[in-house]
């Protein structure tokens, strides 16, 4: 038998047997669930793979989503497939279970620091958004093709203000998002962040519809998307080695590693597509792409 991943397998009922049951799935969005197909996968998962998701819930498998989103932006994944379950959010930003409007943990940025760091990327013309719990923002003059992209991914409209510092002294800041045009943007966008280095924390994520743009990811000093899933994993009394996680980006590999098992899909970074496969052939998986529902044969091979 040949799996998606490549790897031959001479007796798979033996990997199988050898696999200690799993008790919970951590799932990245985008590029897991969603891709760019719009109206296949974007802005919303294929209807298969909601369907997929609310069964496995229904058999008592908790699915926690983990992204850099507001929980507003996926809701309707939420809704669709019943995950009535806490779900991390903003990066780990925040940790909330939507359907019953619990906010177990939530991570504020300083007002003083909002401020600096909102003016240092505007000053060098730098896309820039400000999120809190509820909402985002952005400036006026600021106003682009990005704010219609991102429309699209958030399924919401951001509120546009005069000036985004003085605005952001009005609200409880979760995450900042300054976007890069490219690779190289990236580069200096993570330059002009490194005054803020010991006070904030900074990531990077992606999106299929937006690239080659790269999102920034700012949060609280120490917030992550794996401490986020420690303190989770705490309230369900679940262990790491219990767990499959899901994700696309090497950045996702910090949740990932922890966890007894990891897979990926094909359009996944070739790095992370590695990390995943030394796991072991009993622990890894590598499913089609997310525009091929890759999510699917990853459950179908775990499950």
């Amino acid at each position: 038998m040949i799996k998606a991943n490549g790897q031959k397998v001479k007796d798979n009922f033996a990997i199988i047997s050898t696999m200690r049951p799993i008790k919970a799935i951590i799932l990245d969005v985008d590029g897991i669930l969603v891709g760019d197909k719009i109206g296949y996968n974007s802005p919303d998962p294929h209807p298969r793979v909601i369907s997929k998701l609310r069964k496995i819930k229904e058999k008592g498998v908790p699915i926690f989503l983990c992204t850099a989103k507001p929980h507003y932006s996926v809701e309707k994944i939420i809704k669709g497939a019943n995950l009535d379950n806490l779900h991390i959010t903003q990066g780990g930003g925040v940790i909330i279970n939507p359907l019953k409007g619990h906010v177990l943990n939530k991570n504020l940025i300083d007002h003083e620091l909002t401020t600096r760091i909102i003016k240092t990327y505007i000053n060098n013309n730098t896309y820039i958004e400000l999120y809190t719990l509820d909402n985002y923002f952005i400036q006026a003059n600021q106003k682009s093709y990005l704010t219609q992209i991102h429309t699209h991914i958030l399924q919401k409209k951001p509120s546009i203000v005069a000036n985004l510092s003085d605005e952001s002294t009005k609200h409880e800041t979760v995450k900042l998002m300054p976007i890069a045009k490219n690779e190289e943007d990236k580069e200096l966008l993570t330059k002009l962040f490194e005054p803020f280095r010991d006070q904030l924390t900074l990531s990077w994520g992606i999106h299929p519809i937006a690239l080659p743009h790269l999102f920034g990811i700012v949060t609280a000093l120490g917030v992550s998307k794996s401490q986020a899933i420690e303190m989770v994993l705490k309230q369900n009394n679940i262990g790491p080695d219990e767990i499959l996680a899901v994700g696309d980006s090497l950045s996702d590999w910090q949740f990932m590693e922890p966890c007894g098992y990891a897979a990926t899909v094909a359009n996944g970074n070739e790095e992370l597509k590695k990390l995943v496969q030394a796991k072991g052939i009993n622990k890894s998986f590598i499913g089609k792409s997310v525009d091929d529902n890759g999510i699917l044969d990853i459950f179908n091979h775990f499950l």
